[in-house]
């Protein structure tokens, strides 16, 4: 097909005929789950809802079935890709939630939500939430899954995400700050180079040329066709009257030197602190690096430096 039967074209994740045909350019790789050899991190595959379908990978540390008695905490992990590719089971995911599950000492449940296009926005964030609704059913350790009952300790629960899966960890947050989940405690939440937009340039955005501007207001509106646009609270937290009861007590931003989304996540951490919420939030930059460069480069030395910083976040 050529270039002119196009709908949407958001390479290098994208592209959409305008028969309606999708082409993924990235994330379709798939590893299955495993016993690490290196690490003897285990990983099962779950369904936690038949219809819709949404499942998970969940982890567990070597030192869970050497002392099962120590419960450890648990880590919720949404994936990055636009909402539109990548899974928890693409072999870069499944290798970065492996290592933070042992350098942690976590249990890990990585979501599997459904994609854009063929399910638009908010599908994304029904099934995340669905899946923290499936992992409180077993705060009383009677819960469908075992891993769960016997490893997890839910009052030290911990939400991350990079990119999209970012933006998801924070709209959970601030839905759990609403909401409440009886049994679950949501100590803190990491957000990796975060996908959040708005229609006013903050920071150096002033300087961001019209072309990257339009791709990153653009993927949010193929992604969530029934938004009012950038400003919509969803992808501008600044945006949001409910920031002030994000639902957890302490804050990790991640952000990337020569990342487009670097000035957001800064902008973030600035209308956090001034949205009432009391809790501590920091944020952290990689000098040189771009978006997702711990995915792509997971043993450079700025990516092991960011991995350090999450475990200790998370410990």
């Amino acid at each position: 097909m050529s270039n002119e039967d196009l709908a949407h074209d958001f390479s290098p994740m994208i592209k959409v005929y305008k028969d309606g045909r999708v082409e993924r350019l990235a994330g379709t790789d798939r590893v299955p789950p495993s016993t690490n050899p290196e690490n003897g991190v285990q990983s099962k595959d779950v369904v936690i809802s038949e219809e819709p379908a949404i499942s998970a990978r969940i982890y567990i540390p070597k030192t869970s079935t050497d002392s099962p008695q120590t419960k450890l905490p648990l880590l919720i992990y949404f994936h990055g890709g636009g909402f539109c590719v990548e899974s928890p089971f693409s072999p870069a995911y499944h290798s970065y939630v492996n290592t933070l599950v042992s350098e942690a000492n976590v249990v890990a449940v990585s979501v599997d939500y459904r994609l854009v296009p063929e399910h638009p926005l908010p599908a994304a964030y029904d099934d995340s939430w669905a899946a923290i609704k499936w992992v409180a059913s077993h705060f009383d350790g009677n819960g469908s899954e075992d891993w769960l009952n016997r490893f997890a300790d839910l009052q030290r629960v911990f939400f991350a995400g990079d990119s999209a899966g970012a933006n998801i960890t924070h709209n959970m947050a601030v839905k759990l700050g609403c909401e409440r989940l009886v049994g679950v405690k949501l100590v803190g939440i990491v957000l990796v180079h975060p996908y959040f937009w708005g229609t006013e340039p903050v920071g150096a955005e002033i300087t961001t040329p019209a072309a990257t501007k339009e791709y990153m207001a653009g993927v949010w509106r193929f992604a969530c066709p029934s938004t009012c646009g950038s400003d919509d609270p969803l992808i501008n937290p600044a945006k949001d009257l409910k920031l002030g009861k994000l639902g957890c007590e302490k804050v990790l931003v991640c952000v990337a030197e020569k990342d487009g989304l670097k000035d957001r996540g800064w902008h973030y951490s600035e209308i956090l602190k001034k949205s009432g919420w009391n809790g501590a939030v920091e944020v952290v930059e990689a000098k040189g690096e771009d978006h997702v460069f711990h995915l792509f480069n997971p043993i450079c030395d700025n990516a092991v430096a960011l991995k350090k910083k999450i475990v200790s976040f998370l410990n």
